[in-house]
């Protein structure tokens, strides 16, 4: 399994972004305005693999006082991992569409400058998932990993 790749988020974000986008240029009138929290719900995932990296890299580097990982274990936080950086690049892209979209109508628009809030909210929350993703699949790395780079 290969570690996830910049190039691979960014694409998925960008399909999302133009997407949603496209769809709110046909049909934002009949949205109901976005509720405020809509995306905090990402930034819980984001602390619990946040979390979950720290403690399983504490326990690979086989760190006193913590038990071993079984390799099942790391492999079922790897693929956690490899998804949750994807969906929080698809809803990352989701939200940045929204706010493509609505921030130059904020001015005019209610709705607009409220939806603005809301998706920078969730914007930020799902950046939040993904770095938290990827920091679980880097913790999830053997110390002798050929990958990764000596530590000086």
């Amino acid at each position: 399994m290969t570690f996830t790749r910049a190039r691979d988020l960014i694409a998925a974000a960008v399909v999302a972004g133009v997407l949603v986008n496209l769809v709110l240029q046909l049909s934002y009138g009949a949205v109901p305005t976005l509720p405020q929290p809509a995306g905090t719900s990402l930034l819980i995932f984001a602390i619990a693999e946040g979390l979950l990296g720290n403690a399983l890299r504490a326990r690979i580097r086989q760190r006193p006082g913590s038990r071993p990982v079984q390799a099942l274990a790391a492999a079922k936080a790897v693929v956690l991992a490899k998804a949750s950086s994807l969906a929080g690049a698809i809803t990352g892209g989701a939200w940045l569409g929204v706010l493509a979209y609505v921030l130059p109508l904020r001015s005019q628009l209610a709705s607009a400058a409220s939806d603005t809030i809301t998706a920078s909210i969730g914007a930020v929350c799902a950046a939040a998932l993904v770095a938290a993703a990827l920091w679980l699949e880097h913790c999830c790395r053997t110390p002798d990993d050929p990958d990764e780079p000596p530590q000086s």
